[in-house]
Parts: C-alpha cells; structure tokens; sequence
C-alpha cells in the first residue's frame, strides 16, 4: 500500500498521507505554513458544531439533500466524540497561515467529507458543496473565534470567583488584625489585614463586573455574512437557526441578530473584552505583588505573611521557600498585558471587508483566557488557601511606626505632632517616649489617643 494518495483541488494535483483524513487544500497549507503553535482545538470543535447546527438548519429548507444532512452529521458527532489526542491527528495546521482562518475551514470540511465517506461511501459528501453549503471562512470563522471566546470568558469568571471567595475567607478570619498601612512604600496610618484584603477582594469583584457586562458583546455571531457580509448563498433564517443551536449546545446564549459587515471586517468585541481581561491581569499583578512582598523573609523582609512551602525554594540554599504562585500569575499578567497589544493592532487591521488577522487574535485571546484562569487556581488553592499572618510582626510594626501620630494631630496640631514624629526618628525612639519628651502629651492622653484599632474605624463583620 502506498504511503501517499492523489487528491486534487483547482490548482492540480496534490500528494496526501494515505491515513489522513484532510484533503488537497489542508495538504497544501501543512507544506505551506509550518510556524508556530497549532489552531486550537476549541475552534476546531467550534466549527464543527457550526457545520453540524449548518447541515441540519441546511435540511429544514431543503438547501442539501437530506440523506447528505444526516450523513455530516454522523461524521461530525463522530470526531466530536474524539479525545483531544485523536482529534488533533486530523487537524495539524497552524495559527500562521492565512488571515480569514480559511485553511483551517477547510482542514474541517476535508476531514468531515472524508469521515462521512468512511460511514457510507454511497453517498457523496464533497467538502465545499455540502459541508461548506451556505457557508464562507469569513462569517463562519469569525463565528467560531466570538463562541470560543465567549465560553473562554465564562470560564474566567469562574475562577475570578473562586478567587474572590478563597480572598474572602482571609479578610473575615483577619478583620480585626492590625497592622501598619504604607503609602508611597513608607509607612502610614494603621489599618485591618482584613481591610487590605477587601480593597483586593473589591478590585477582583469589579473586575468580573466588567467582564460580565461586556461579555455580552462577544455572542454576536457574524454567521450568514457569508463573503463579504451581503450573505450571497446563505437560506433565508440560516444563520438565526445556528444561533439558537449553538445557544443550546454551548449554555450560552448567541445572536446573529448584528451588522454581518461589522462581523467579518472587525473584532472589536474581542478588542474590547481583553482590555478587561488586560485589567484582570494588572489587578493580579498588584495583588500578587503585595502579597510577595508583605511576605518576604522570613527574617529580613517584611514578615507579615507566612506563605504556604510548596515545593524548594533554591537548588543551592537548604530550607529556601519561595512565592512561586505569585511569580507564575505575574509572569502571566505581564503576558497578557503584551497580548492585548497584539490584540489592539490585529483588530485595527479590518481593511475594506474583512479583518485578516483572525487566526493570531482569537489565539492570542485564548491564551490570555487560558493563561489567567489557571493561574488564579493555583493562586488561590495554593498560595491564598493556605496564607497566614505573622501577628506578631504586625504589631511590632505599629508599635515602631511613627505614623500614629496622625492620632494627636486633632488635639496637638499638625505641626506639632510632626516634629514629635520628626524627634522620634532622630533619637531612635518610640513615638510615645518622644510625645512624653514634648511636655504637649501626658501619658495618659497618649494612651487615650494613640489607639491603633480605633485608628482604622473598623466595622463589624
């Protein structure tokens, strides 16, 4: 048996691996375009439930025999019934190939016309006329990339809870705890960990907020643009019937109710929805941060925080432990940040009627999607989960703190207290021994004043 068989398209002859499923035009893209990641499968599987809810919306209006309809059909459940292995087998091309994503459109048009042949090689199923019918790689692409992206999304939000919750945990358990505020990294008035923790937990809340509103934009679907968003080909309520079935199989509700000219030549849903996602990633970035920092030490840093040892900290120091949850959802963020400039330029590119920068947006945004939401897991069960404080260290901050004296301040003036601060550090003292020193504060004033919870005008929770 020979190793090759002979396929042709419009441009001639093509020689394709005997087992494989793809036909002439995927063939041509492999040898053609070899860089770079994979397409990922979620837009693989994307299209091939279009082209599944296509054949059968295509057989309600008699579009394409029905025997054809039934038979891609059962081609389609089959590769969807695949594990993410085997699947791939049939799907080599990459993401840096053509701009419209059309050679992957047709890497799935091949694959089901071949499978189907497999089923029932009586009938023929041909990829463009039938698994293709009504359809064209500018609508149905753009199509995939707003599904992926709006399930992808979904997805975020979950773990942006989970987060959410794991933080909330720690800022009830800590609301009372005091510890030393810091502004411009210097010391400032007291507050709660607790309270620290909300101002994160509120960041994250607002952040999935954004999110959710503007996710929205992402289930316009630019199905039944076909061309050039006139839909030339397309049955009359094609593509409203692929949205209401890709609204069932997705649990996410779709309309192809928007401006098909809009759909093929621009992707600003997708532009706008990472600038959120952008936002997600330098909030996490700012958390993670301070949470590293507020940990470090354990004995020459700031030591308010004991971070959970995960794993060796150092091949050549014994005992080091380090916040590598934090360093792996920072590295993150500052990709995501570099992706949404990708993002920013693929989308501005929509010249006349079509964007052709398809391929490189959706995969960028996945990324993005994919890289967060895995982070925020780990964060949160392995870092968040099992942080605790270093009372201790806390109060040992305040109490060496100066900016406490913000306290005297309503009852000896601004100036005053400023130079009882000013003393304090130029004799090495606490605040209370410089205030006594002043003759302006008895002690017991200063105890009455002075009173760092009071300081914080905690709440009850």
């Amino acid at each position: 048996m020979s190793d090759y068989r002979i396929e042709e398209d419009t441009l001639g002859a093509v020689k394709i691996p005997s087992e494989a499923l793809w036909g002439a035009q995927t063939e041509r893209s492999r040898n053609n375009f070899s860089t770079g990641a994979k397409m990922p499968l979620e837009i693989i599987k994307a299209l091939l439930q279009i082209k599944k809810a296509a054949a059968i919306a295509n057989k309600e209006v008699q579009a394409i025999d029905a025997k054809k309809a039934d038979l891609i059909v059962e081609a389609i459940d089959q590769l969807l019934n695949l594990d993410d292995t085997d699947l791939r087998k049939d799907f080599p091309l990459v993401v840096y190939q053509t701009g419209s994503g059309t050679q992957t459109n047709m890497n799935v048009n091949e694959v089901v016309a071949h499978v189907a042949q497999r089923i029932n090689s009586e009938i023929e199923i041909l990829p463009n006329d039938d698994v293709n019918h009504g359809q064209s790689s500018n609508d149905i692409f753009p199509t995939a990339m707003n599904i992926t992206a709006a399930i992808a999304v979904d997805n975020l939000e979950i773990s942006i809870q989970h987060l959410i919750d794991e933080l909330k945990q720690k800022q009830t358990k800590y609301w009372k705890t005091v510890k030393i505020g810091r502004t411009h990294l210097q010391d400032a008035t007291p507050l709660t960990f607790g309270q620290e923790v909300s101002g994160w937990v509120s960041m994250l809340e607002h952040d999935l907020d954004y999110l959710k509103t503007l996710n929205r934009t992402l289930s316009e679907l630019a199905m039944g643009g076909t061309a050039v968003g006139t839909g030339l080909n397309a049955a009359p309520h094609f593509a409203d019937e692929i949205a209401e079935q890709m609204s069932v199989v997705y649990e996410h509700e779709f309309t192809a109710e928007t401006n098909k000219f809009f759909g093929l030549a621009a992707h600003s849903g997708l532009n706008v929805v990472h600038g959120a996602i952008k936002t997600l990633a330098s909030d996490l970035l700012k958390i993670a941060n301070d949470v590293r920092f507020l940990g470090s030490g354990p004995r020459s840093g700031y030591g308010e925080l004991n971070i959970p040892a995960n794993e060796p900290g150092s091949s050549i120091m014994p005992g080091k432990v380090n916040p590598t949850q934090a360093e792996a959802i920072t590295m993150a963020a500052v990709r995501v940040m570099g992706n949404d400039v990708t993002i920013n330029v693929a989308a501005s590119q929509g010249n006349f009627e079509m964007n052709v920068y398809k391929p490189v947006l959706i995969y960028t945004f996945l990324e993005s999607t994919d890289l967060l939401t895995g982070t925020m897991y780990g964060f949160a069960d392995k870092m968040i989960a099992g942080l605790t404080v270093n009372e201790k260290r806390m109060a040992e901050l305040v109490d060496r703190s100066l900016m406490t004296v913000t306290a005297l301040s309503p009852h000896i003036g601004y100036h005053e207290s400023a130079e009882i601060a000013q003393q304090a550090l130029h004799d090495g003292t606490t605040l209370k021994v410089a205030a006594l020193k002043s003759g302006l504060v008895t002690e017991e004033q200063f105890d009455k004043w002075v009173v760092p919870i009071d300081m914080t005008n905690i709440e009850e929770k």
